[in-house]
C-alpha cells in the first residue's frame, strides 16, 4: 500500500454481532421496567454512542420525553438507568461476540496488506473484556481497543479515533480508513479526518439478524439496503459497502486512487 496505513473498525454490527443485537433488547427492557415504551427505531437511532450517552439521547426523543410527564430525570436517574442496562446486557453479552461472516478473512487479508488494525467501540472496558474473549475464540483478536472510558467521551467525538491512531502509530488521520455500521461511526470517522466507510448488511442500521435478512424478499432487502446506504452517506460516509468481505478489494482500489494524487479528507 502506498498511501493508506491503517484501518479503524467498530465492533458490534461491524466485525461481530450481526445486526448489533446485543444492546437493543437490554435498552428496551430497561426502559420497560421504568414504564417507558420505546420502539426499535428509537432504540437504534443513537447506536454507536457510549451507552450512558445513548440513554441520555433517547430520553430527549419526543416520543420518549412525552411519556415522562412531569417526572424529572436527574443525572443520578440516568446513572441508575445505565447501571440497570449494564446488568441486563452482561447477562447475554457473551452470546453476541461471534464475528460477522467474512470478518476474520477480511481482517487477515488487510493485515497481509501491511495495514495496521485499530478498533473503537460504544461498549465499556468491562463489556469489551467479554466481547473480546468471545471474538478471540472465533479468530478475531485485534490488539488495539479504545473505549470512551479511555479518552473521556465517545462518538461522535473523534477522541477514540485519535487514541487508536496513536497506538497504531499512524498519522495523519487521512491515512486511516474508519469502518463502521452506524450514523455515529460515520460522524466519528469524519470528525477525526479519516476516510470513512459504512457497511450495510449486518449493521445496526439494517437492524436484522442474519436469518431475518436471508428471509426477506429480494425487493424488501434491496429497498431496506438502499435506505441504510442513504443514511450512512448523509452521515458522512465517503463510501458504503454491502459487506465487510468487500473491504479488502475496496481498500486496494482506494489506495491506488489516492496514491495517484494525494487528496486530503
Amino acid at each position: 500500500m502506498k498511501y493508506l496505513q491503517g484501518v479503524l473498525f467498530d465492533w458490534a454490527g461491524t466485525t461481530v454481532d450481526y445486526g448489533c443485537m446485543a444492546p437493543v433488547g437490554s435498552f428496551m427492557d430497561m426502559f420497560a421496567e421504568k414504564g417507558i415504551q420505546v420502539s426499535m427505531e428509537e432504540t437504534r437511532q443513537p447506536m454507536g454512542m457510549a451507552k450512558i450517552d445513548h440513554i441520555r439521547t433517547m430520553l430527549e426523543m419526543p416520543g420518549i420525553y412525552s411519556q415522562l410527564g412531569n417526572q424529572k430525570i436527574s443525572e443520578k436517574d440516568i446513572t441508575e438507568m445505565n447501571e440497570r442496562f449494564e446488568q441486563l446486557l452482561f447477562k447475554n453479552l457473551g452470546d453476541y461476540a461471534d464475528p460477522v461472516p467474512g470478518a476474520v478473512a477480511a481482517v487477515e487479508e488487510i493485515i497481509d496488506m501491511d495495514l495496521k488494525i485499530g478498533t473503537t467501540t460504544g461498549y465499556t472496558r468491562d463489556m469489551m473484556k467479554i466481547v473480546q474473549a468471545g471474538a478471540a475464540e472465533k479468530g478475531y483478536a485485534p490488539d488495539i481497543v479504545i473505549t470512551a472510558e479511555d479518552v473521556g467521551a465517545g462518538r461522535p467525538f473523534p477522541w477514540m479515533a485519535y487514541a487508536a491512531a496513536m497506538k497504531m502509530g499512524v498519522y495523519p488521520m487521512n491515512r486511516i480508513v474508519k469502518v463502521g455500521d452506524t450514523v455515529m461511526d460515520m460522524k466519528e470517522g469524519r470528525n477525526a479526518g479519516a476516510w470513512t466507510v459504512g457497511l450495510v448488511y449486518g449493521s445496526s442500521e439494517f437492524g436484522l439478524t442474519q436469518t431475518e435478512t436471508e428471509q426477506l424478499s429480494e425487493q424488501d432487502r434491496l429497498s431496506r439496503a438502499a435506505e441504510v446506504r442513504e443514511r450512512l452517506i448523509e452521515a458522512g460516509a465517503h463510501h458504503v459497502l454491502d459487506t465487510i468481505a468487500e473491504l479488502p478489494a475496496y481498500l486496494k482500489e482506494l489506495d491506488h486512487q489516492l496514491s495517484q494524487q494525494e487528496v486530503l479528507v
